[in-house]
Order: structure tokens, then sequence, then C-alpha cells
């Protein structure tokens, strides 16, 4: 599996959070049943560039907490691209660390919480769930918080 953390902000990115982001990404796989060598790419930004990205692809201009661009509808039949390794490319991630910074402050807990969450949530779209009928948001969240609470990161 290959998992490619591109941080393009100014600030350092702690191993902690890189390895909170690669351990949700191995829990999300694990827990969906998803067993295929795959690579993942998570790029860390900030709120600028999110809203840029964010205006480009879903005609919003604003910044936002996580941007999810899946490369699989798994649907039957579907043929998926691969890297140079064979593995499945399963989609981008893309996570505002400021925004990140500002939610972890609202909600009450750590950093490393929201990225953790950030990513669950995001791989779960990669897998291809959503979140725009109010029972996939349902079953989406459940998930999202199983996936958490197994990695050891429940909501503090």
């Amino acid at each position: 599996m290959t998992i490619l953390i591109d941080n393009r902000t100014e600030e350092v990115l702690s191993l902690e959070l890189s390895n909170a982001i690669e351990k949700l990404i191995y829990e999300s796989l694990q827990y969906e049943g998803f067993e295929k060598p795959c690579e993942v790419s998570v790029s860390i930004v900030d709120n600028e560039e999110i809203r840029q990205i964010n205006k480009q692809f879903r005609d919003i201009d604003r910044a936002t907490d996580v941007l999810s661009f899946p490369l699989l509808t798994f649907e039957d039949g579907e043929r998926s691209d691969v890297n140079e390794k064979g593995e499945i490319l399963l989609g981008d991630i893309i996570i505002s660390l400021e925004r990140a910074k500002e939610q972890a402050k609202e909600y009450g807990h750590s950093l490393k919480r929201e990225i953790a969450f950030l990513t669950a949530h995001s791989m779960l779209h990669l897998l291809g769930y959503d979140h725009m009928e109010e029972e996939e948001e349902k079953e989406m969240f459940a998930k999202q918080r199983e996936i958490l609470i197994k990695a050891g990161i429940p909501r503090e």
C-alpha cells in the first residue's frame, strides 16, 4: 500500500498527525474489508488553497475542511486505474490544516482527533459512501464513529 502525504502549507506536519492520517487510512480499509493493494494521496493545504479547489471542482467559493476525490465508483465491471506498482488508485484527500485547527478548537478536542475524523470521513467517500440522503448520512457517520473507536481515537 502507498500513502502519499503532501504538506503544501508553511507549517510542519508533525509525526503524530501524519501517523494519525496513515492509521485512519489503514483502519478504514480494514473496516470496509478492502484488501486489495492501493494508493491514497493526501494533501495538506491552507484555507485559501482549499477554497480555490472547492470553487474549481464544486463551484463553491469558500473554504471547507476536507475534499475527497474518489477515482472508483465501485460499479460492477469497472476497471480501476493502477500505479506503477499495480496498486489501485483509490483517490485524493485534501485537508485544510487551518480549518482543522479551527474545528478542533470549536469542538473542544485535539487537532489529532480532528485530522483523524476528516481522514476517516474522506476514506469512506473514496470507498463509495456519500451523505446526500439522510439514511446515507446516518450510515456513513456511524461507520466513521466505529472506525475512530477501532483506531483508538474516539470523541474526546
